[in-house]
């Protein structure tokens, strides 16, 4: 929107354009909705108590989404640290297994929202977890989750953490279990529907 500017002729009465009526006429709308005290009782206008109820509604479905988002983060999490405490002791055999802090969270939210649009939600979801190595950049095979067993998977998440290049311990030492290992925050998701010929999309996060 162009606004033109108002000149002053004559008598000092400044000429205000359509767009300054437009203007004004927002800016008293806005501050009729910040009062505390006023009561929207007009119907028919642009300010009346079903517009404001409209209006809560739809921040309040926005809550509602936010929220149910963080409980499904928060379930997801524990299910990936889960999954990893399991590995220490099997496939990665070491005895420390360190994770930047915010790195299971950030993959549980990326895992949450990849499954928005699903016809079963996170419920539909079948996870693999892996561990990209240094020996080749191979892959190293985890474990795996899924959020409901009563639901048939209809897609599927490969969840790719990657080694620290200055943990990974020489190849005489890859049976040793007393070695330490360590995460980078990188990660790969890749996902892939099962029964869709479309091809997997991956996601790179840095």
């Amino acid at each position: 929107m162009v606004y033109t500017p108002a000149l002053v002729l004559g008598h000092g009465i400044p000429i205000v354009s359509e767009e300054d009526n437009i203007v004004e006429l927002m800016r008293k709308f806005l501050c009729q909705i910040t009062s505390s005290d006023k009561k929207y009782v007009r119907r028919g206008s642009i300010e009346s108590s079903e517009f404001i109820k409209a209006i809560n509604s739809s921040l309040d479905s926005e809550t509602a989404l936010d929220c149910e988002e963080r409980i499904l983060q928060q379930d997801m999490t524990r299910q990936i640290v889960r999954c990893l405490s399991e590995a220490k002791e099997s496939s990665l055999r070491c005895r420390i297994l360190l994770l930047p802090r915010p790195l299971t969270a950030n993959v549980a939210l990326d895992v949450v929202r990849s499954s928005a649009g699903e016809p079963c939600g996170l419920r539909g979801a079948f996870i693999q977890v892996y561990l990209e190595t240094q020996l080749g950049q191979q892959l190293q095979m985890l474990g795996t989750i899924t959020p409901d067993p009563t639901v048939t998977p209809t897609f599927e998440l490969s969840v790719v953490f990657k080694l620290d290049k200055d943990c990974w311990p020489p190849l005489k030492h890859i049976f040793v279990t007393d070695k330490v290992l360590k995460l980078r925050p990188q990660y790969r998701l890749v996902k892939k529907k099962l029964y869709s010929s479309a091809s997997p999309v991956i996601h790179e996060f840095c």
